[in-house]
């Protein structure tokens, strides 16, 4: 059996909208083992950024919280220790790559300051040892000239120049959980191969877990073996990485694959899902994908379907009417 490095069980977080509170992540529980890349994926305003900032406890506070949930890291939640001990954890035996890394790097601090105050709150190392490794991680990612990028301000960079010293200031602690949150977007074709190969390593060498958030589903073909798919703040599939591009069974899945570009296809144009996500104050009734669903039922708009274990298939759940699947929670699995 895998030893679970990270357990998320039943979250849900939300955001004050004027007096009121709205759900942007609802219920949703997943885990993931040490030495295993987890696939996140799904549209924009889905809520996957917004459950790893709840796991990494980086919300506003006084506008957002997590109401419900346990977040389990090595056996413990992580939801109620102090704010002391989530600091010696956050950035060392977890780290994050952050989407903006134009807005997440401090503009007034030069690059070798932001990545060696991280090295030296948690490492036993002298001001010398930590430079040198800053240096050796920013070469890692593939910069060109470490010395020079370690003098910089992040305005005299790039935009991918900056991402890629977020994903040396996140594995410079050698973390045992890191999570991704598009970590290639910005980066040109050959950098994200670099960086794909870079994480994928750490993951060999550490047994490092990696929650991995992207829209790239080549980028989950290829690194991932498992993979969640959320809509609406809720999870709609998860399933193994080869049975979920083979027979996705939900038809949010089904339309996110059919998107994606084939090589050799004749088609004049892609197909795509036909609206939008839904307001997270104004949610549809029953399944939440069922306006923009071409199998929606009657019954879809009245209830909102149970994620259940397909039978037979290890690993493997959907949150779909469609599917004759026996009366079995995920959550008592």
């Amino acid at each position: 059996m895998a030893e679970k490095l990270l357990d998320v069980k039943n979250l849900r977080t939300e955001f004050k909208r004027d007096k009121s509170w709205v759900t942007a992540v609802n219920d949703v529980s997943f885990h993931i083992n040490k030495g295993e890349i987890l696939g996140l994926v799904g549209e924009s305003g889905c809520g996957k950024s917004v459950t790893s900032l709840s796991v990494m406890r980086l919300l506003p506070i006084g506008t957002s919280r997590v109401s419900e949930g346990e977040v389990f890291f090595n056996g413990e939640d992580i939801l109620k220790v102090d704010k002391k001990k989530m600091r010696k954890i956050r950035g060392h035996k977890i780290s994050m790559i952050f989407q903006e890394p134009m807005s997440s790097l401090n503009p007034c601090m030069r690059i070798s300051k932001q990545i060696t105050e991280a090295i030296l709150l948690h490492n036993d190392l002298s001001k010398d040892e930590a430079y040198k490794r800053a240096f050796n991680v920013l070469k890692s990612v593939g910069i060109p000239d470490p010395d020079m990028t370690l003098n910089s301000y992040p305005h005299q960079l790039s935009g991918g120049m900056c991402q890629r010293v977020m994903i040396a200031m996140a594995m410079s602690c050698e973390p045992n959980l890191l999570i991704a949150d598009e970590p290639t977007t910005a980066l040109d074709v050959t950098i994200q191969a670099q960086i794909l190969s870079l994480m994928e390593e750490i993951k060999e060498e550490r047994d490092t877990g990696i929650l991995l958030i992207t829209h790239d589903l080549g980028v989950v073909a290829e690194m991932c073996s498992r993979v969640i798919v959320m809509y609406a703040g809720r999870i709609v599939e998860e399933a193994p990485v080869r049975e979920l591009f083979e027979s996705p069974m939900h038809p949010y899945t089904q339309g996110l694959i059919e998107s994606v570009p084939k090589l050799g296809s004749d088609m004049t144009s892609l197909p795509s899902i036909p609206g939008s996500v839904p307001d997270l104050s104004v949610m549809p009734k029953g399944c939440k994908f069922a306006p923009r669903c071409k199998y929606a039922m009657d019954i879809c708009r009245e209830k909102e379907p149970e994620l259940v274990a397909v039978p037979g298939q290890e690993h493997r759940c959907s949150r779909c009417v469609l599917h004759k699947l026996e009366e079995k929670e995920v959550s008592k699995l």
